[in-house]
């Protein structure tokens, strides 16, 4: 039995105006309606002889990580936050110390959480496999069989064959021009560096502690002070910031006379962009990716996918146009890597399509930002049944709630009540107050705030049964 490792931290900015800050790619249903990217990633180890998974986040998705793993049967999932990004050597290494701190020693399946593998089945014969090598001592990455001449991925330089399977790693080799790529396909000698890997956890401490004792002792030292609250066990920030920030590729693989490679053949995308998700996606007869409500007349080769309205195209080529509820992509499908540029505009101006979308999702349920204007913002808010928001004031606003449907349990000052259908009531600046659905079906209700600042940095918190700060923007 081995134990799922996976990373999902990252931001995808290139699939922007889906992927934002808070609700990166990893945590959206790129290619499956019905399921995230992470959800995929788990759902693909059906089948195979493993123990619940690792999840490694970001702080700031810690609730959507919970959420989703419990939506897909994985409520007792460990989730180990990150307080700071320090690539995957690092984070590869608190979770191996998590597998190991109760005296046994796994081998690790690492994966990371938003990439495509279309053909399961290859893919559990490639674990197998690579399972095996790990129980001899090795430390094994996947190698892509390439489909064609990629600059976009490091690749692997397969060597000699190995008895019992899988092939010596012969080097690694950074992302070439497209004439070496080319070499590289036509040589039939190297793979994609898919960033997957397969390996005792002691073997990777020990190697670790070999080629980067820097790294290995910080995060000893940062998982020694780690601390668990709810589903996630947090690591001591101020020690793993002082880690190094190194990939497993540089402090370990690269370095090791253990490297081995097993190839795999899977139908594999990391989907980096929103060109690689119309590569992998059913078209239609003129070659177009349509989600969604769209309508296209006299148009080739696009990809247009609608969120939450009709979204029409007429004689465009090569496209991709992406709507959502408040941003409209549209890009030629060559140049989609350039995305990139718009997202760091997005940041330099602070703007909040940068990091979020108009639908936030919280541990309790979600709010919508319907409406704002000058000294007044607008919200539709959905609490889950049993759930409750943090006992609070605002320092600037006041807020009015009116009630759609299901029942709201109030505090507001020393009297608590209840708000049901087609009531209101006011919570007025500075007032100490409270939000919570006592019933089974779900409250939704109108907030309408009004002040100097409405952010959502003016909370703070007494009372919070999610663990969140007392001040804080979340």
């Amino acid at each position: 039995m081995f134990v799922p490792v996976i990373m999902a931290g990252g931001s995808g900015t290139r699939l922007w105006p889906l992927s934002r800050q808070l609700s990166p790619k990893q945590f959206l249903p790129l290619v499956d309606a019905d399921v995230s990217m992470l959800q995929a990633t788990i759902k693909r180890l059906e089948g195979l002889d493993s123990g619940e998974a690792i999840v490694i986040c970001n702080e700031q998705h810690r609730f959507l990580a919970a959420e989703q793993l419990r939506v897909c049967g994985h409520e007792q999932a460990n989730i180990l936050l990150e307080p700071v990004g320090r690539n995957t050597a690092p984070a590869i290494a608190i979770a191996a110390l998590q597998a190991t701190a109760t005296g046994e020693d796994p081998i690790l399946l690492v994966l990371a959480a938003d990439h495509l593998i279309q053909d399961v089945g290859a893919f559990h014969a490639s674990v197998g496999l690579a399972e095996n090598l790990a129980n001899a001592g090795k430390l094994v990455t996947f190698g892509i069989v390439p489909t064609h001449a990629e600059t976009g991925y490091g690749y692997l330089e397969q060597g000699a064959a190995l008895e019992n399977g899988g092939y010596k790693v012969q080097r690694f080799v950074e992302k070439p021009n497209a004439d070496t790529a080319k070499l590289y396909l036509d040589s039939g000698k190297f793979l994609w560096n898919s960033g997957m890997f397969m390996f005792r956890a002691s073997r990777y401490l020990e190697e670790l502690r070999r080629f980067a004792p820097e790294i290995h002792d910080a995060c000893h030292d940062a998982f020694g002070g780690a601390s668990r609250d709810m589903h996630f066990t947090r690591v001591d920030a101020a020690r793993f910031a002082q880690c190094p920030d190194d990939s497993i590729d540089y402090a370990v693989m690269e370095r090791t006379h253990d490297a081995v490679l097993v190839p795999l053949d899977a139908g594999w995308s990391d989907i980096g962009s929103w060109s690689a998700l119309w590569d992998t996606a059913e078209k239609d007869h003129a070659g177009n990716v349509c989600r969604g409500d769209v309508l296209l007349s006299g148009s080739r080769g696009s990809y247009v996918q609608s969120s939450h309205r009709l979204v029409t195209a007429v004689g465009v080529e090569n496209l991709v146009i992406v709507e959502t509820k408040d941003a409209v992509l549209v890009a030629n499908k060559d140049q989609v890597q350039d995305v990139k540029g718009i997202v760091d505009q997005l940041k330099k101006q602070q703007r909040s399509e940068f990091s979020a979308h108009r639908e936030v999702y919280r541990p309790w349920g979600k709010y919508d930002s319907i409406d704002s204007g000058h000294r007044y913002q607008v919200k539709r808010i959905t609490v889950a049944p049993g759930a409750k928001l943090s006992v609070q004031m605002h320092h600037h606003r006041a807020e009015h709630w009116i009630v759609v449907s299901g029942a709201a349990r109030v505090t507001n000052g020393d009297k608590t009540y209840l708000v049901t259908e087609n009531q209101s009531t006011y919570i007025p600046v500075g007032q100490i107050h409270a939000l919570e659905n006592p019933g089974v079906i779900p409250l939704e209700l109108i907030e309408v705030q009004s002040g100097s600042y409405l952010g959502e940095d003016d909370i703070v918190r007494f009372e919070d049964r999610y663990g969140r700060a007392e001040v804080a923007s979340e």
